[in-house]
């Protein structure tokens, strides 16, 4: 039995052929050279590796160098590893000589299953938007291929129904926060006790910062994620028996006091292989079925995780080399400092000034402040999506390349012309007051376009139709709004006072 190399998202015991399996894992020093990661992200990553090298003993080489391949190249011994979740690194390991590449059971569905299920799609209609609308003139609808999961796994489902009678519970799932208190009042996500472990790779990170070998972005902090399988099922036993309940309602809305709600807080632990995403799945259709957690919550999770999360990483195989460098928006404006750099404290912008701290002090926010603060701002500002992309992968402590392609490029937005989304996902104040407590002490008002006090969101959407009118007429969910926008008494100007703006922090 050859030994086995492991990534370090290929955590898990799911990753071996035997329990006893030999393995190889390898740090490579470069790689926090070359980019500039969270802090509490590369603690994570580094404290998983060295907590599973431990975990494994004797039967485990644990090297550090440079790169992988000065290690791997001239090993000495036939090495299989399955196939790595980025692009750069399968294209590093099938060049490799006594390297085999086996198949990996990191998600639920294989690039081979996905690409079947994609290239049955039917053909892309006229008007999906800015660009081609899909890729290989097919429309994916994520809808569809939940559906396909769900049928095929026999997850949430009664025979060859689904369970409570109905796919889809967003009708129930999108309701804004309780208005008579700041948190939702459940029990903290389940966190970790740092063991040595943690100690060394906070020396370690502090000395290759020190001696100018890293550059990091956000703050050190204790790490709040599970770095071992035990870790990560103590974590999901919490979320299913604590959280899972309440998710449903409010998945879709924002509390300042309160990050995480009743949100899982488990996608680290999954993009890490600590878990495997059907044994997430099962757990909460269990509660399900034992009565304790009702069947919109339970539906909502599992679409995102069978559903959304399977989706992102098929679109990533699928779509293509080149679908990370899409921008069909012609978006071209460089992430300012302020953003990059994390500085809440340089925004007046209550919400968006609250997410980049969430994100500085934590490494992680949930997907609606990603989506709909974050990403929508850089949405009406025409930045980058690969910069953003960049930025977000090395944010965030679940970020990586097959995680955040799709998500920023195609879904946040709109770069790949409508293959993810089926319009962009820009919104005003209007949607952020209704759906998050920020705009009550907010110095901006979220009705207001133009004036000292008018809400940036606000304005910023207006100017961003305006900029994309042309790129977006054809588009037939931007109908409404694209005539709104012609209705405007006062378009020039709003559009000119967010030009004014320029890229200095609302």
């Amino acid at each position: 039995m050859h030994r086995r190399w492991l990534f370090a998202d290929q955590l898990g015991p799911h990753f071996l052929a035997r329990p006893d399996q030999p393995v190889l894992l390898v740090e490579s020093t470069r790689v926090l050279a070359r980019r500039r990661f969270h802090r509490q992200k590369a603690h994570l990553v580094l404290s998983a590796l060295r907590h599973r090298a431990r975990e494994l003993g004797e039967r485990c080489d644990h090297r550090v160098g440079a790169t992988y391949r000065e290690i791997v190249a001239d090993y000495g011994e036939a090495l299989e590893v399955p196939a790595p979740t980025s692009r750069p690194a399968r294209r590093l390991v099938t060049g490799l000589p006594a390297v085999t590449v086996v198949p990996t059971p990191f998600t639920a569905t294989s690039y081979e299953e996905f690409a079947a299920w994609a290239d049955g799609r039917p053909a892309a209609g006229a008007g999906a938007g800015a660009g081609a609308g899909a890729a290989r003139g097919r429309r994916l609808l994520m809808e569809d291929f939940y559906r396909w999961q769900r049928h095929r796994h026999g997850v949430l489902m009664d025979g060859a129904e689904p369970a409570g009678g109905q796919w889809n519970y967003d009708h129930d799932n999108r309701e804004p926060p309780p208005r008579d208190r700041r948190r939702l009042g459940l029990p903290e996500p389940w966190c970790p006790v740092e063991s040595d472990v943690d100690a060394e790779v906070r020396d370690h990170l502090d000395r290759l910062e020190r001696d100018g070998h890293a550059r990091f972005r956000g703050v050190d902090g204790p790490r709040r994620f599970a770095a071992t399988r035990d870790e990560a099922l103590r974590a999901l036993d919490s979320f299913v028996r604590d959280r899972l309940a309440a998710f449903g309602p409010h998945e879709d809305a924002m509390l300042a006091a309160d990050p995480t709600m009743a949100h899982s807080a488990l996608s680290a632990p999954l993009n890490l292989g600590l878990l495997h995403p059907l044994e997430v799945t099962r757990a909460a259709e269990d509660a399900y079925r034992r009565g304790d957690a009702p069947i919109a919550s339970v539906e909502g999770f599992v679409r995102q995780v069978l559903g959304w999360r399977e989706y992102v990483w098929g679109v990533y195989w699928w779509a293509g080399e080149d679908y990370a460098r899409r921008n069909a928006l012609a978006a071209r404006i460089p992430l300012p400092d302020w953003f990059a750099d994390l500085d809440a404290a340089a925004v007046g912008a209550a919400c968006l000034s609250d997410v980049l701290a969430g994100v500085r002090d934590r490494g992680w926010v949930h997907h609606i402040p990603r989506l709909m603060v974050l990403g929508n701002w850089a949405l009406q500002r025409g930045y980058d999506p690969q910069a953003l992309t960049d930025f977000f992968h090395e944010s965030f402590v679940d970020g990586y390349a097959w995680v955040m392609a799709p998500n920023v490029v195609g879904m946040s937005q709109y770069a790949d012309g409508g293959l993810v989304a089926t319009k962009p996902y820009a919104a005003g104040g209007a949607y952020i007051h209704r759906m998050s407590d920020y705009c009550g002490d907010c110095r901006y008002q979220p009705t207001k376009r133009l004036g000292a006090d008018a809400c940036p969101f606000t304005a910023g959407y207006w100017a961003f139709l305006d900029r994309n009118a042309e790129a977006l007429r054809l588009n037939p969910r931007l109908r409404r709004p694209l005539a709104g926008l012609a209705r405007l008494s006062d378009r020039a100007a709003v559009a000119a006072a967010e030009r004014h703006r320029g890229d200095t922090p609302p």
